[in-house]
């Protein structure tokens, strides 16, 4: 690739104690958080809402679980959906629309200048300390600076910008396929079953409906890679949340591969939509409604960091000293990049487990924190703790610590963890048995 030498003088708008960059579940939380420890917070979006998967994404319901008392519980009351359980046997996917205003006032409220369709196009950093974000907007190129920077961008933008070490998907370099999910209503719900995903043994026609929709599949009515159709109830009567549209091979962070891969699933859209109209009792009069705004992604980059996390840790349910979130829950949930379902063999359930700070601080970079999907883990721990109420758990603790150390003047590795504990507690978050 050509490469040209490209120098520019930006102005800088604005310094802030907290810079958070990302708006989705743990970005919002990193944020408020932090605003209401007292510091003065920005929050970075490319997007024109805040929210992330809650709204944009169009992911729902809200799944996996944290111990008592951290944001998850407040976010949950707010979006109306406080029956949501760890892996959505009850729950029910949120009114994207009412979580749009929702969670612009939970941000709003909270005091925090959000910048929306603002890119982080790069950071500001002497040797390995981050000092401010470099941000793309329709205005013009323009710094931020901040005493510490928490990346909440699901892809670790910033942290990869910054000189982290990253990981992407499993041995092989694929990585979980990416959907978008849709909504559709005219469910009658006297007939319109519920399932609920690959641990569900729900019936049609006498036998595992999942097994069916592989026969269907089988028999070419629709693509093999749909062969597990999720439906989900929502807040609404007669809606159905449809997590289904799936494709392989698809790197997010390669700008080529994305355009493509929406085109591709809204295709999946109109298939799914019409062979649920076809095929399933109760939902002959269904139409979409509604659907994501951008690609859902599982998986991207992974962050190394001073702790690197693993699957059977989670699933052992390990506790450690330096406990930021406590009893986090969900299964190992890895969708096969190249087929249906799930990418194991058999479903990996885990005891209720903490993560520790350490996978929260980027190996060998200051003043920066990671947060959210692309903390320090493997590809199989990645696939419970990436559910959005252990995101929104950790958003929280890491907004804590970047207004701490702040506050303190110090970089977050340098902050005394129990000091974030004890901070942590005082808010009523639970962090230990």
């Amino acid at each position: 690739m050509d490469k040209i030498a490209y120098s520019s003088s930006l102005p800088v708008k604005a310094s802030y104690d907290v810079l958070v960059a990302g708006a989705g579940p743990a970005g919002i939380c990193a944020a408020v958080a932090a605003a209401r420890s007292g510091a003065s917070v920005a929050l970075v979006e490319r997007y024109g809402v805040v929210g992330g998967n809650l709204t944009a994404g169009f992911v729902g319901p809200i799944l996996g679980s944290v111990g008592k008392g951290t944001m998850r519980d407040e976010l949950v009351r707010l979006l109306g959906v406080p029956d949501n359980d760890w892996i959505g046997e009850t729950g029910k996917a949120h009114d994207v629309e009412k979580a749009k205003l929702v969670l612009s006032e939970f941000v709003a409220d909270a005091g925090v200048d959000v910048y929306l369709q603002c890119s982080v196009f790069d950071v500001l950093r002497s040797e390995s300390v981050v000092s401010g974000l470099v941000v793309a907007s329709n205005e013009a190129p323009f710094v931020l600076l901040g005493k510490v920077v928490v990346d909440a961008t699901g892809d670790a933008v910033v942290s990869t910008l910054a000189g982290a070490t990253v990981f992407k998907g499993r041995d092989d370099g694929l990585m979980q396929p990416v959907t978008l999910e849709f909504t559709v209503d005219g469910v009658d719900e006297s007939r319109g079953l519920i399932c609920i995903g690959d641990v569900d043994d729900v019936q049609l026609f006498g036998k595992r409906f999942l097994d069916w929709c592989r026969e269907q599949a089988d028999a070419g009515k629709i693509p093999p890679p749909l062969a597990a159709v999720r439906l989900h109830p929502t807040v609404h009567p007669g809606e159905r949340q449809v997590n289904t549209t799936q494709l392989g091979g698809v790197d997010i962070t390669r700008v080529e591969q994305i355009f493509p891969a929406d085109l591709q699933l809204r295709r999946q859209m109109v298939l799914l939509e019409t062979f649920l109209r076809e095929n399933v009792p109760g939902y002959e009069k269904i139409r979409i409604t509604a659907s994501g705004t951008t690609t859902g992604v599982r998986e991207s980059r992974r962050v190394l960091g001073d702790y690197l996390i693993d699957a059977d840790e989670l699933a052992a349910g390990c506790r450690f000293p330096d406990v930021i979130v406590h009893k986090a829950l969900f299964i190992v949930d890895i969708h096969n990049p190249t087929g249906a379902g799930q990418a194991e063999d058999h479903i990996q359930y885990c005891q209720p487990y903490d993560l520790p700070y350490r996978c929260f601080l980027p190996k060998g970079i200051e003043g920066l924190l990671v947060t959210g999907r692309c903390i320090s883990g493997t590809h199989r721990a990645h696939a419970s703790y990436r559910v959005m109420s252990i995101c929104m758990a950790m958003g929280e603790a890491t907004g804590v610590a970047a207004a701490l150390a702040a506050s303190r003047g110090c970089t977050p590795r340098a902050l005394p963890v129990s000091d974030l504990q004890s901070a942590l507690s005082a808010r009523g978050i639970s962090l230990f048995d």
